[in-house]
Parts: C-alpha cells; sequence; structure tokens
C-alpha cells in the first residue's frame, strides 16, 4: 500500500536510501547519490510538501520516492532530445526499496498514473537497473537533463494516451 510519508517514518526512510546507495555502489553506479544523498533536511521538506510517500506491507516500510505534479525546474532544459509533450506531468524522484519486496517500482508507477497519465523521470547513465525498470514500464528516453550539482541524467517521459 502506498501512503504519504510522515516525520515518524523519517529512520526508516533513511535506512532505504542507505541500502539503495550500497546496491547502486556495488553494481558500478558510484557517483548518482554518493554516499548521503538524499539528505534528511530534503526528505523533511517533501513530507511538509506532502510529496515523499511510502510503500508498505503490513507495518513494514519497504519503499520510497517522491513525486508531484507540476513543472520541474529540473526538467526545463533538454538537450539531444525533446519532450513528447509540454503538458502537465507528474514526476518521480528518488525511489528505492529495501530489496525485501520486488515489484515496487511497478506499485510506484501503478500510484502515479492514477494521479497523472503523463509522467517524467531520469536516471544516470550508470544505473543500469533503473534505466531496464523505465524502459520496461514503457518511459521513452527524450534527451538529456541536468541536475541540481550540473551533472547530466538520462530523462523519460511515458504518456498514456486515453
Amino acid at each position: 500500500m502506498m501512503r504519504l510519508a510522515k516525520y515518524e517514518d523519517l529512520d526508516k526512510i533513511m535506512d532505504i536510501y542507505a541500502i539503495a546507495r550500497k546496491y547502486m555502489a556495488d553494481n558500478g553506479n558510484v557517483m548518482q547519490w554518493g554516499e548521503t544523498y538524499p539528505e534528511r533536511e530534503m526528505l523533511e521538506d517533501d513530507i511538509m510538501n506532502k510529496q515523499l510517500f511510502v510503500y508498505e506491507e503490513g507495518d513494514k516500510i519497504h519503499g520510497v520516492f517522491a513525486f508531484m505534479i507540476g513543472p520541474d525546474e529540473t526538467y526545463s532544459y533538454i538537450e539531444k532530445g525533446s519532450w513528447k509533450n509540454n503538458d502537465l506531468y507528474g514526476t518521480i524522484h528518488r525511489i528505492a526499496g529495501d530489496g525485501a519486496v520486488k515489484g515496487i517500482f511497478s506499485q510506484c508507477l501503478d500510484f502515479c498514473k492514477e494521479r497523472i497519465s503523463n509522467l517524467r523521470i531520469d536516471t544516470h547513465n550508470d544505473n543500469h537497473t533503473m534505466q531496464h525498470l523505465i524502459e520496461k514500464y514503457g518511459f521513452e528516453k527524450c534527451g538529456i537533463i541536468y541536475v541540481q550539482d550540473g551533472t547530466p541524467r538520462i530523462a523519460y517521459q511515458y504518456v498514456e494516451y486515453k
């Protein structure tokens, strides 16, 4: 079940991100999140803005992601391609799981698609696991964007036409 994250979830959320950073580092992706991303203060802001969600089974949290609908400054400039459209979109950021439950990306995507049918997401060139999942679930590569620290990311968009 997906639900909004609460401040009391932060310790478990930080644990999940630590697991994800280790997984990425062990699989050749040491640059995307480094050793400390995302910072606790960022997650506190996400909770305050009601844009951080957790996936839980029973009373145990297994996954976390940020989701917001509306323009994302990170996506205002794209090179080596273009967005599929300029319609209102939702953005998925910082998705991570603890490894104990499979299918968190699929659950996240279903949750987001219930809210808006135009989605954007990005990932690091070295994050082959995420690239595979993103493409498996129908996102199309649109080009390259740059995150706040200036590093490039592969940008994807999913559009479900009704």
